[in-house]
């Protein structure tokens, strides 16, 4: 039956929000050892959730929902320190975190079903559109345009795409469409070439979408979904566990989907490679996804830190956050987190120091000295380089810290190699004199 199209304008109180929590991130380990993978720091100041919430708030949608389970308590105390909507806003950021119920046994089982779990606390307030997002991608995007196409074509859901090239095709689902974007074919992950060649964008599809180059592209979903409230919960009345393996190439048999194709800077965060390499590609002149655009700010927790001093020494290419000490180092291509102290002759090259979460007290300093350890933070005449460094690490005088010439992945007393990364977890202990 052909759908007359509807006018694409909309209320903000029409919609809902919902981010996936995320589940054990194993493929961020270490740095998801203590902590759910959307809550993991990014860009000296900011946690990945930061990325999704602020997108909604830009985008004036500012009734959202949180969904967690794994690990979930600093990213709780994040979301409770940082997001805070007037009385009068109708604005909130609530979190739903698994709970058992007498229908479940209380763990989400997919993306699915943490939804469906929490329908009940959606329905409380009236909406039409559900806008589902993931809470570990680094992006900048509208969500108001979105929608509006969402509403203009008539869709019963819409998957948000982007072009990507044949390497990068094989870990997606990629999504076929015709000359209207409407979806006609998801294949998950597709690993055999012929059936990767069947989902290329033609000629005609390139052009409609002004994508330049020769090389072939495809559809690859983001993640990102808008549902019609109803078909969000017929969708739902079984006992299916996720959106992307699920219900999206189900719905697509019966049902209006939809492809909105995204052609800015996306990065999905689901390995230490990728977490590195987004976050050192914050110090380049351009970076690819820019911090410094307030016209749609990345917002986070105001925590009121002093300026950082820097005590002498050289920096190039670095990105410094609030509060930091830096005696006479030598610091490159290197992002520094909140709080960091760097003390004097030490040089950090390709780096992420995380930073830590409070200044040492002289009485915590003077505990952790009659202990033998380091105080927090680098130490003394230190090489540290292409290393992650998590928050409240000790790292003491004279150390060296390098994945040059070591095995790809590696578990040791103290750190982690991780795709050719060294990882030095949160709150390790790094003695004087070690060299990694």
């Amino acid at each position: 039956m052909e759908i007359t199209p509807k006018s694409s304008s909309f209320s903000p109180r029409d919609v809902v929000s919902v981010i996936m929590g995320g589940g054990a991130g194993t493929r961020l380990f270490p740095l998801t050892k203590d902590r759910a993978k959307p809550a993991v720091p990014l860009a000296g100041k900011y946690r990945l959730v930061d990325i999704p919430i602020s997108n909604c708030i830009n985008s004036d949608l500012k009734r959202i929902f949180l969904l967690t389970q794994y690990l979930s308590s600093s990213l709780h105390r994040h979301i409770q320190q940082s997001y805070r909507f007037d009385d009068y806003s109708g604005g909130f950021v609530e979190i739903m975190a698994a709970q058992q119920n007498p229908s479940t046994s209380g763990w989400y089982q997919g993306t699915a079903d943490a939804v469906r779990q929490n329908m009940q606390h959606f329905n409380n307030h009236a909406h039409e559109y559900v806008l589902i997002l993931s809470g570990d991608q680094l992006y900048r995007m509208n969500f108001r345009r979105l929608i509006e196409q969402h509403i203009k074509t008539g869709a019963d859901v819409t998957v948000a795409t982007i072009p990507v090239g044949p390497a990068e095709a094989t870990g997606f689902g990629i999504m076929q469409t015709d000359a209207d974007y409407r979806i006609e074919r998801f294949v998950e992950k597709p690993k055999d070439p012929a059936v990767l060649e069947t989902l290329r964008l033609d000629d005609a599809a390139r052009a409609q979408l002004k994508i330049e180059g020769s090389e072939p592209r495809y559809l690859a979903s983001m993640g990102i979904y808008v549902f019609n409230r109803r078909i969000l919960e017929e969708s739902l009345a079984n006992e299916k566990h996720d959106f992307g393996k699920d219900i999206i190439p189900e719905l697509i048999q019966s049902h209006r989907v939809y492809s909105y194709t995204y052609q800015g800077y996306w990065e999905d965060i689901g390995t230490i490679k990728a977490f590195f390499e987004a976050n050192i590609d914050l110090t380049e002149p351009v970076p690819k996804f820019n911090f410094y655009d307030f016209t749609s700010p990345i917002y986070t927790r105001a925590r009121y830190l002093p300026a950082s001093k820097i005590v002498r020494g050289l920096t190039e290419r670095a990105a410094i956050a609030d509060g930091c000490i830096i005696v006479d180092a030598r610091i490159e291509h290197s992002v520094i987190g909140i709080r960091s102290r760097i003390d004097s002759n030490s040089t950090i090259r390709n780096c992420i120091i995380m930073g830590h979460d409070f200044y040492e007290s002289d009485a915590q300093l003077a505990a952790a000295e009659a202990q033998g350890l380091p105080r927090m933070g680098i130490g003394r005449n230190c090489m540290i380089q292409n290393c992650i460094i998590d928050k409240n690490a000790r790292i003491g005088n004279e150390v060296t810290i390098s994945p040059e010439g070591k095995p790809s992945h590696v578990d040791g007393d103290c750190y982690y190699i991780r795709d050719g990364i060294v990882v030095i977890p949160k709150g390790a202990v790094v003695p004087n004199g070690t060299t990694i």
